[in-house]
């Protein structure tokens, strides 16, 4: 025979598991906030790059 879980008996294994997914969810976050930190690093350091290599053409120019 098939035994079905009660509710209490389903959100203790629930509750048991949730520091677990709480912990993946905040390295995830943390992850991708150091991601997009660096991707806005280099973005503004290639603007800069790019500004000065136009500064240099146009007193070549």
């Amino acid at each position: 025979m098939i035994e079905t879980a009660t509710n209490s008996e389903l959100y203790k294994l629930v509750l048991a598991d949730a520091p677990y997914v709480i912990a993946a969810y905040g390295v995830l976050w943390a992850s991708l906030i150091v991601f997009v930190g660096m991707a806005i690093r280099r973005i503004m350091r290639l603007e800069r790059q790019v500004r000065i290599l136009e500064e240099s053409i146009e007193r070549r120019g």
